[in-house]
């Protein structure tokens, strides 16, 4: 006899769900141009995506959530170049 598949998909575990949610999120922040976006129109684009991937994964935890949002955020801030970081130190011997 063979053995056939259950027709019922297996939950995710919660490691692989927040993993899809994550490539969802930012998915959604490449598609959306959320990277140009003034600041205050990011936390709105934030406020509503995240209560979107709440209702669409809810094996998330609010932690999880949470770490989502803080990932996503952090993905949308400029990169500081090297020559701006470095405009801004002083040289060394400087003041004596």
């Amino acid at each position: 006899m063979s053995k056939g598949k259950s027709s019922k998909p297996k939950p995710a575990a919660p490691s692989r769900l927040f993993d899809q949610a994550r490539d969802e999120l930012f998915s959604h922040i490449l598609r959306c141009g959320v990277l140009e976006a003034a600041q205050t129109d990011q936390k709105e684009w934030f406020d509503d995506t995240m209560e979107y991937l709440g209702e669409r994964y809810e094996g998330l935890s609010p932690r999880d959530l949470a770490d989502l949002r803080q990932l996503g955020e952090r993905y949308c801030q400029p990169v500081i170049s090297r020559n701006e970081n470095d405009q801004q130190k002083e040289p060394v011997g400087a003041g004596n």
